[in-house]
């Protein structure tokens, strides 16, 4: 690994988005964590696309939250499935160039959100089912349709959240100084 990437900026960077990210889901708790979720605290996800520091942010912030009030397949995959979602964030962002223009690329609005709505669609359903035993949803209790109904929820929360607050927080973002980005 390069030493570069292991500066003081970034390591404080990353350890203010593991805080904020921990302490959104902790307070929201009860809509961070049912089978309709609304995890506000996953709106940090679009910040990879600025800078690799928020990576080991957004995992250790989720693995917190998670470790606080989750069980250990949560902490294990639900911390996994932001990792991925942080790194897929990142190369989305490395590809738009994202933070080295002043106006933002339609593209990476668009893209930039996508992995953590992917992963948590695909990933947090077995987690709700086999991790918290939500294991009937709207009345249904049918594995295969409740894993499915999960990750339509799942997915629609992520989205939600993703989108409507993400991406106006990438703009806000996006006229930062890059130093205070850890960069």
């Amino acid at each position: 690994m390069n030493k570069e990437f292991f500066t003081a900026r970034r390591i404080a960077f990353g350890a203010i988005t593991a805080a904020l990210y921990a302490v959104l889901t902790m307070a929201l708790w009860e809509i961070s964590s049912a089978g309709v979720q609304f995890r506000l605290s996953e709106a940090l996800c679009i910040l990879p696309a600025f800078t690799p520091a928020a990576i080991p942010g957004l995992f250790l912030g989720c693995a917190i939250a998670n470790l606080l009030g989750g069980t250990w397949v949560d902490v294990v995959f639900g911390s996994l499935a932001t990792l991925i979602a942080a790194i897929g964030s990142f190369l989305i962002g490395k590809a738009f160039r994202v933070g080295q223009t002043e106006k933002l690329r339609l593209g990476a609005k668009l893209l930039v959100p996508l992995p953590p709505v992917i992963c948590n669609a695909l990933i947090i359903p077995f987690v709700l089912f086999y991790g918290y035993g939500i294991t009937s949803a709207f009345g249904v209790e049918n594995t295969v349709l409740v894993l499915g109904i999960h990750a339509l929820t799942v997915g629609l929360g992520e989205a939600a959240v993703c989108y409507l607050i993400g991406v106006p927080f990438m703009l806000l973002v996006n006229r930062m100084p890059k130093r205070l980005l850890g960069e």
